[in-house]
């Protein structure tokens, strides 16, 4: 059985905490590790367990790559999408490279966002799915409904309380509906997980939506492989129709079946759910950070940074971030993708990175920033460097905090160690890199007209990035 891992979401409904280019999969909410690296982690113990694969997109794969290093798990692939085309392309790339090895594989197909509580009842789920898949059939992971919820989409079995057929899928219902389906019993809440052998999903595609397994093909036929990764042919892919795998495959299929599971699931889709699923305290609050309260309910308050106070409200979902403070009614939080669009639209960075940003050798936070100067404090992992690189508008002032850095300024290299400096030209073709075993750190400041990421031309980079 290979777990296939969907990393592909941009987690917009949990703005400011998610961004684009660290979606919610790859952050800390519940303890030490990420929602992604909770995936993996919660499938130690099963049987037949195979290496995962991981379908993700390309501006995350370093992300993946560390990720998958901490928790000491080495992937059996990581495929690069290179443009968002949902899950029924990426589950289908999953299972065409799945077939390569072996025609027969079992994929269990779990999103990197979710939430499982109650691990021994998950893997008991799954052991009863495995059954079911390996006779051909299209598992879906049914979650026993805890209430009438709007926010999920439901499952229909022809049987209550057991592994069944599948009826039929619906679409988020009204609340009355809602209730209807929570009495009659056999309604479960979609969770978007599935198990089925990957020639059974390919056949099923084959069958519903073949041009979107004939862009699927050609674009792992004509893949690269890149480092660590498995970089499909952008211009195949781009042709394949965008589409979930509900509505590619499982609302059409003969061959549905669900298995119900008690196990103290959430998706994690708006800080409702994120409430919901959080211990909360005597006034059935959720804190974290730095927060006081009086006098306030049922709310989610969280701080990263800064002191937050909250005065005399209910229902309501406070979150402070390094750049960004978002407030809304606890009843409004699936709608926080409207403040994203409203901030694409402006063209906000916000929506995209935090102040803090990520990149394969370390990260850079940007401290300070004005009309003509920027100062960032800059991370570099041992061993790792940025790329050979330069400027057409901005000079640069580096200087070292702790750590050693080796610096290459055009002809010349140099080490310099805490509390030395050096200053980096306009023009100058330069690269940093750590050559210690701890981490180097830096105070980087910039001077110039134009002082914006993209003015960034790299010569040489270890990593393979344009």
């Amino acid at each position: 059985m290979i777990p296939v891992i969907i990393s592909g979401g941009t987690g917009t409904r949990l703005w400011p905490l998610s961004r684009k280019n660290k979606p919610k999969q790859f952050l800390s909410l519940f303890g030490e590790y990420s929602l992604f690296q909770n995936t993996l982690s919660r499938l130690s113990g099963l049987q037949d367990i195979d290496s995962p694969l991981i379908v993700c997109n390309t501006e995350h794969r370093f992300m993946v790559a560390e990720q998958l290093q901490e928790i000491d798990i080495a992937a059996k692939d990581i495929i690069l999408e290179p443009c968002a085309r949902n899950t029924a392309p990426a589950i289908a790339l999953a299972a065409l490279r799945a077939i390569e090895n072996d025609k027969d594989a079992v994929l269990l197909v779990l999103a990197a966002d979710h939430v499982i509580q109650n691990i021994p009842a998950f893997h008991k789920a799954i052991e009863q799915a495995k059954k079911h898949a390996e006779q051909d059939k299209l598992v879906t992971f049914g979650i026993q409904p805890q209430s009438a919820h709007t926010g999920y989409g439901y499952i229909e079995a022809v049987k209550k309380d057991q592994p069944s057929e599948v009826k039929r899928f619906i679409e988020k219902p009204e609340l009355s509906t809602a209730e209807s389906y929570l009495a009659a019993g056999n309604f479960f809440w979609n969770s978007g997980m599935f198990m089925f052998k990957a020639s059974a999903y390919l056949d099923e595609l084959q069958q519903h939506s073949p041009e979107m397994l004939s862009a699927c093909k050609a674009s792992l036929e004509k893949s690269v492989i890149d480092l660590d990764f498995i970089r499909v042919e952008t211009e195949s892919f781009e042709h394949s129709p965008s589409d979930s795998i509900d509505y590619a495959v499982m609302e059409k299929t003969t061959k549905a079946f669900v298995v119900p599971l008690d196990a103290g699931w959430s998706d994690v889709g708006s800080w409702s759910s994120l409430w919901e699923a959080f211990p909360q305290d005597e006034n059935n609050n959720v804190i974290i950070g730095d927060v006081i309260t009086d006098s306030v309910h049922n709310s989610y308050i969280h701080s990263e940074n800064r002191l937050v106070t909250v005065l005399g409200l209910d229902d309501v979902v406070v979150v402070e971030t390094h750049d960004a403070i978002m407030v809304a009614h606890k009843d409004q939080a699936q709608e926080v993708k409207k403040i994203v669009e409203a901030l694409n639209k402006q063209e906000r960075k916000e929506v995209l990175t935090h102040r803090k940003c990520y990149r394969p050798w370390g990260s850079y936070d940007s401290v300070d920033y004005g009309e003509r100067f920027q100062v960032k404090r800059i991370t570099v992992n041992p061993g790792a460097s940025l790329s050979l690189q330069m400027h057409y508008h901005r000079a640069e002032h580096w200087v070292v905090v702790s750590g050693t850095a080796e610096v290459t300024r055009d002809d010349e290299v140099i080490l310099l160690g805490e509390n030395e400096s050096t200053f980096i030209p306009l023009g100058s073709v330069h690269r940093l890199r750590n050559p210690g075993r701890v981490p180097l750190e830096i105070v980087e400041v910039q001077s110039g007209s134009y002082l914006e990421e993209d003015d960034i031309i790299r010569l040489q980079d270890n990593y393979n990035r344009k």
